[in-house]
């Protein structure tokens, strides 16, 4: 537990540094991140001051990275890089210096080693990236919402930073940034900083992000885009065709941001804004500090999947203001944000709602663990991907596993005390960076000696698959479905009596619970009563589609499945319908709907796809 910056927040003052304590930290063996070539016990950037001009003809990014760093006596600073090129090196703003680019890792890129003296403070890296760089998607007009102009966005998480900007991309380092970003006067840039709300007449923007995050969490877009505000601290950017809708179906969001804080204390990023992405954005949202990046795919009309806004928001505390140390310890990210999430949505929804959330996570957990192996080191907590890619851990495990895991602690001390403990544990740990092993420490000392509990930490964080003291949750409107199923379903009745109220989550239970041994002739009546394959609603098309694939009524329904598969690039929805082609047999298909989509999927999805079809 250590601080790295110079911290601000929006009513305290700069803290001083120990900088002897930071430099110690890094040395500890349970806080060497596998997934960076940086030497943060010798030298360590603190502020970035990034300087860029964007060229949508070449698509490549050109500029100069100019560092603060912090120097314990150190001949070199080693930075990250993946596809780029470094033209210059300078220290002090003044002093050329040496620098060597070490050999090319598929997974980690290249080493940068830049020569300092001992008494160096600056570094400035002058480069340019390729249009390769798998940390950025260019799109062209024709994939945009709008279909008149280019578009961009970045993708971070895990290690690909390292691919737009040469940097220390580990989690556990966090620095203070500033950019000024020249991009075509037709289109406005954002960033996980302080934003613009309208173009100017030059190009030319400046951003401050005066908070210290990890290097995963710097993120631009780029494009047409305008802005919808939803309340004072909170507001909506996406192209103008998206933006109605997106301001409609975003309208809680201050709403969720006041429940936050009743919870677990203040909001400490001052706004909080939400991007809607072009459809081949790889995640549901991706928590840049400031400024969500969403998929269009959220947007059902009805609100009924804004709980992944609740769970972005919720990264405001676990993931940007505490953050894993390495990617050996996610689930601290993840774990925690989904646990704040349900707690968000129970505040505002109820109960009954937060608990359908808790049983799809539930039941998403149980498909990873079979799928990973109930045996198999990756469904432990605390994960050991040395030598791997760092995205290997980011499964079902980190984030359901580890929401079970606090729950059942609130389960055993009650919500009350529990409650206490997790606002104390971000107000004390914020704006810094915790391994498994510390949290560990601090779980013991503040939770479970203080009030003598009885649990399995074992178990829990280094232990296989699903402990036997995760708690059960039930839900009545699940209960009655699932009876609906049983008694009506397998008895030839299709017709459900009050479905057209069903909640999004309501009939995901239902499709998932289906027998799998339905006919193709009872999925296509079941389909053309309750129009799944043609719902405007993304979860519903994912979940029947899958369900089809397995029992063959997807040959009813071949161009609905491509035609979803072409123009969404979630690798949650891309991952299950590609697998679930490939097992039952139709391999041809997925390679045909992937040879025609493959052009409009971020870099992140493309990689996972490329493996599972083999390519």
């Amino acid at each position: 537990m250590f601080l790295l910056a110079i911290l601000f927040t929006h009513c305290q003052s700069p803290k001083p540094m120990n900088t002897e304590s930071i430099f110690t930290q890094y040395a500890k063996p349970d806080r060497k991140d596998h997934h960076s070539y940086s030497n943060p016990s010798q030298a360590i950037t603190s502020h970035l001051n990034l300087d860029i001009k964007l060229d949508f003809e070449k698509k490549i990014l050109t500029g100069v990275a100019h560092y603060d760093i912090l120097n314990n006596q150190a001949s070199e600073i080693i930075f990250d890089t993946r596809a780029m090129t470094i033209e210059k090196v300078i220290l002090d703003d003044s002093d050329n210096t040496t620098f060597f680019i070490g050999a090319n890792d598929e997974l980690l890129g290249q080493p940068l080693t830049v020569a300092i003296k001992n008494t160096t403070t600056k570094v400035s890296i002058y480069y340019n990236t390729s249009p390769d760089a798998p940390a950025l998607q260019w799109l062209d007009p024709q994939q945009t919402a709008d279909k008149k102009h280019p578009f961009l966005f970045s993708q971070g998480q895990a290690i690909l930073t390292r691919s737009w900007i040469p940097c220390q991309d580990s989690p556990g380092i966090r620095i203070t940034y500033d950019a000024k970003v020249q991009v075509p006067k037709d289109l406005l840039p954002v960033m996980s900083a302080q934003n613009p709300f309208k173009k100017n007449e030059t190009g030319v923007y400046n951003f401050t992000m005066k908070q210290a995050i990890p290097p995963y969490l710097i993120a631009i877009a780029v494009g047409d885009l305008s802005f919808g505000s939803i309340g004072e601290q909170c507001g909506i950017y996406a192209e103008p065709s998206v933006l109605e809708s997106a301001v409609y179906e975003f309208a809680d969001t201050e709403k969720m941001l006041h429940a936050a804080e009743k919870l677990y204390g203040p909001y400490l990023w001052e706004r909080y804004d939400i991007i809607v992405l072009p459809p081949s954005f790889p995640f549901g949202g991706m928590e840049n500090p400031r400024l969500t990046f969403a998929t269009p795919t959220i947007i059902a009309g009805d609100r009924s999947l804004t709980s992944l806004v609740a769970h972005e928001l919720a990264h405001s505390w676990s993931g940007n203001l505490v953050t894993n140390a390495t990617w050996n310890d996610f689930w601290l990210n993840e774990g925690f944000t989904v646990y704040f999430e349900r707690r968000i949505m129970e505040a505002l929804y109820g109960a009954d709602y937060a608990n359908m959330l808790a049983m799809l996570g539930y039941q998403d957990l149980e498909a990873d663990v079979k799928d990973i192996g109930h045996s198999h080191a990756d469904t432990h907590l605390k994960l050991k991907l040395k030598g791997r890619d760092a995205d290997d851990g980011m499964t079902d495990i980190a984030y359901e596993k580890g929401a079970y895991f606090l729950m059942s602690l609130e389960a055993k001390i009650g919500r009350e005390k529990f409650d206490l403990f997790i606002k104390d544990y971000f107000s004390k740990h914020r704006f810094q960076t915790l391994t498994t092993d510390e949290f560990i420490v601090y779980l013991n000392e503040n939770l479970i000696k203080k009030h003598h509990l009885d649990t399995d930490i074992e178990a829990w964080i280094h232990g296989p698959g699903i402990p036997d003291d995760c708690p059960t949750i039930v839900s009545d409107k699940f209960s009655t479905i699932d009876k609906i199923i049983a008694e009506d379903i397998k008895n030839g009745r299709l017709e459900i009596d009050n479905s057209p109220a069903w909640t999004t989550h309501e009939w995901l239970h239902f499709i998932r619970h289906l027998p799998k041994d339905l006919t193709p002739k009872t999925m296509k009546e079941l389909d053309e009563i309750n129009g799944f394959a043609t719902s405007g609603n993304a979860e519903i098309l994912a979940a029947w589609y899958e369900l089809s694939i397995e029992n063959g009524h997807y040959i009813n329904i071949k161009s609905e499945i491509k035609s979803f598969l072409t123009r969404v690039g979630r690798r949650k929805f891309l991952t299950p319908l590609y697998k679930a082609l490939k097992e039952r047999g139709d391999l041809a298909f997925a390679k045909e709907i992937y040879a025609d989509a493959r052009a409009n999927y971020h870099a992140v999805s493309v990689q996972t796809m490329d493996k599972l079809l083999e390519m």
